[in-house]
């Protein structure tokens, strides 16, 4: 990949997206990543599923993630 390529990708990404960290103990990961991959998600599509519920269950209101 060119580093134009990327730089571009970069830009757009930080126009377009927010970004969150989250930190889990350390072997953690691959638990959620094992999890995620078994129901065709990836760690990110996995994450978003489980907050958007959880945003559902604690004030009634579909959010779109």
């Amino acid at each position: 990949m060119s580093n134009k390529s990327t730089e571009y990708k970069n830009k757009f990404n930080a126009e377009k997206y927010d970004s969150l960290r989250i930190v889990v103990p350390k072997g953690k990961k691959s638990v959620i990543e094992s999890v995620a991959r078994s129901q065709g998600d990836s760690i990110n599509g996995y994450v978003k599923k489980a907050v958007k519920g959880q945003i559902k269950n604690d004030t009634g209101q579909d959010v779109e993630l």
